[in-house]
């Protein structure tokens, strides 16, 4: 692009001139929402490795565009992808020794990144880096994170990566899953102590608040997603199932900018890793960013037994049901986390899935909602037409 300087009154009008031209939504916190065509066309799906060692995958697209990709339980380590992914830089390190904790999160905002790192394995103490160049260079920051009404303040491993709110009042706030290790993390015994939160943050992340707890106990590592209207879904990991078989996913919803979840329920027709365990599996959780749509994606296993079929599901009408699902990767898949790419970018159009495969080793995919429509019908809810072509394709499970 250009290097030319622009007058800053020209350059507003320029912008706007192009967002109109491109149909993109503009939402209250300046960010750009793009048609469904964006994420159409000829079927694309592409998988490539990605780091060799270590685990704990977490994935996220920059205001640039940017592919960042995270592993750690070692040291946290980065990669960057600014072609959209199809070629990534040498490895960064965030941290060492570190932890990966949970997910990164982009600041919409202001367009730092943060990315949050524990000693060792959780329960441990947290430290948390900030990138302000697009993630090449990361520096430890100080915050604050207050506890839960239960006097706890929680751990971030492992979890999907925040987001930064686009709609309502809270328009501009961070959030992000955590949770409470509860009593220890091991033995087993003490897993059903163990339950979800969420942590936000009004100043940029300087200071975080912690949400009322998930409605069960049991529970860790989870994902969340705003709606168009404003809404956020959390799907979480369970870590005890023991007296509900089968094993299927958790969810919740909040109508107060994640201060506190409501309307519990275990969703039926997603299941949580493989079926043959009492605890489940670290899952993807991700919504298109299409203007005035509610298309969500879910990755998990899909599996009876042992940790492999990774398969992406999709709801078309904001995680009500999910009538579609895909099998991205045949070989052993256990932890995923999901990105899409932002519209006028080189990563537009694209979704991203950063797996374990066959450890130690990381893989990248990439994808389009084409490639998505050529799955199998699940039997839960119906799949839209119009504006998707391909559904005449489906086959039925």
């Amino acid at each position: 692009m250009s290097q030319r300087k622009f007058p800053l009154k020209n350059a507003f009008v320029f912008m706007a001139c192009f967002y109109a031209a491109q149909s993109y939504a503009i939402d209250k916190t300046g960010l750009l929402e793009g048609p469904i065509k964006d994420f159409m066309g000829l079927s694309r799906m592409e998988v490539q490795p990605l780091f060799k060692a270590i685990r704990h995958p977490n994935i996220v697209v920059t205001l640039k565009g940017t592919v960042l990709a995270t592993l750690g339980d070692e040291k946290l380590l980065a990669r960057r992808s600014e072609d959209g992914g199809k070629t990534w830089g040498q490895e960064i390190i965030i941290a060492e020794p570190a932890f990966q904790g949970g997910g990164m999160t982009v600041n919409e905002t202001t367009g730092d990144i943060l990315a949050f790192a524990e000693e060792r394995h959780p329960p441990a103490p947290l430290s948390v880096y900030r990138s302000q160049d697009d993630g090449k260079t990361w520096q430890k920051i100080h915050i604050t994170i207050y506890p839960d009404t239960r006097g706890n303040v929680p751990s971030m491993h492992m979890n999907e990566h925040g987001i930064t709110l686009r709609h309502g009042k809270h328009a501009g706030r961070l959030i992000r899953a955590a949770r409470h290790y509860g009593e220890a993390n091991y033995p087993k015994k003490h897993w059903p102590t163990h339950y979800t939160t969420a942590i936000y943050s009004d100043d940029h992340g300087k200071t975080w608040k912690t949400s009322k707890p998930f409605s069960e106990m049991g529970t860790g590592e989870a994902g969340i997603v705003e709606l168009s209207d404003g809404r956020l879904y959390y799907n979480s990991r369970s870590h005890w199932n023991a007296k509900k078989p089968p094993l299927r996913r958790r969810e919740a919803w909040s109508y107060d900018g994640g201060e506190t979840w409501s309307d519990w329920r275990i969703v039926d027709i997603l299941p949580d890793g493989p079926q043959d365990t009492n605890y489940g599996c670290f899952a993807g959780l991700v919504r298109l960013p299409v203007a005035g749509r509610d298309i969500v994606l879910y990755s998990n296993c899909d599996s009876a037994s042992g940790r492999k079929l990774g398969t992406v599901w999709v709801s078309f009408d904001g995680a009500k049901t999910w009538p579609l699902k895909r099998l991205l990767w045949k070989d052993p898949f256990q932890y995923s986390s999901l990105a899409t790419g932002r519209p006028g970018t080189p990563s537009e159009g694209w979704v991203y899935m950063h797996f374990e495969g066959l450890l130690p080793q990381s893989h990248v995919a990439r994808f389009n909602l084409s490639w998505l429509l050529s799955g199998t019908r699940t039997g839960d809810g119906v799949i839209p037409s119009g504006d998707y072509p391909k559904v005449r394709q489906l086959k039925d499970e």
